[in-house]
């Protein structure tokens, strides 16, 4: 009978939050969830983001490994020429070759 009694004296001694209180609260909890769900759309957001990143830099180093590749056809190239006719300028709209130091 002593439990009984200290467990009404602990329910006698509890107090109930108003209706106010528990409105607060709840917009508090609301509040969290609606920062954390937006923290969560965020770092979705960056990961995608971090991703197209990622895609970028792979695509530019091939790029850029095309574009020394194409240097190199292009010296090659010029070096055959120079080569065959010697050093000059080309018009490439009529094909025609002017050399620098005819002869």
């Amino acid at each position: 009978m002593a439990e009984e009694s200290k467990l009404a004296d602990k329910y006698e001694k509890a107090k109930k939050f108003t209706e106010e209180e528990i409105v607060k609260i709840k917009d508090v909890q609301k509040q969290y969830l609606s920062v954390q769900q937006a923290l969560g759309g965020l770092e979705v957001s960056r990961i995608r983001i971090e991703q197209q990143l990622d895609a970028t830099i792979q695509a530019q180093d091939e790029l850029r490994g095309k574009f020394i590749e194409i240097q190199e056809t292009e010296k090659e190239l010029i070096q055959g020429l120079n080569d065959k006719y010697g050093e000059g300028t080309l018009n490439p709209e009529t094909g025609e070759f002017t050399p620098n130091n005819p002869k």
